[in-house]
């Protein structure tokens, strides 16, 4: 399968240890999901990060991943959503500091998306 184009940020953010990247790219299909997983955790950075979540919007509805940080992915579809973006996945990478985050995890999360969203290529 074809290289899938990824935008990537990473450095923009930290969180008491914890640390975020961001990346999204154009899938059309469940495969593209896969293939676009697999692609991002080829970098072993990314591989061993505690955390890659993500979510996109389909036609047919939302698909998300959570990788153990329950109920992150739904942040990211639901942001999806309101930019109205479809066939467009975001991954939230954390590489965990330590310290728990509690409730904040999740606006970190959308932070990341938020961070994704201005500063990416239309």
């Amino acid at each position: 399968m074809a290289q899938l184009k990824m935008t990537q940020f990473t450095g923009f953010l930290t969180d008491r240890g914890s640390k975020y990247a961001v990346t999204g790219g154009v899938v059309f299909s469940r495969d593209d999901v896969r293939a676009f997983l697999k692609q991002l955790t080829r970098d072993k950075k990314f591989a061993k990060a505690t955390h890659n979540t993500w979510g996109v919007l389909f036609e047919d509805g939302p698909q998300k991943g959570d990788d153990g940080e329950s109920g992150a992915g739904l942040v990211i579809t639901r942001m999806l959503e309101r930019a109205g973006l479809q066939n467009h996945i975001i991954v939230v990478t954390r590489w965990y500091g330590g310290v728990k985050l509690g409730g904040d995890r999740f606006r970190r999360v959308q932070d990341a998306v938020e961070h994704y969203l201005t500063q990416r290529d239309i």
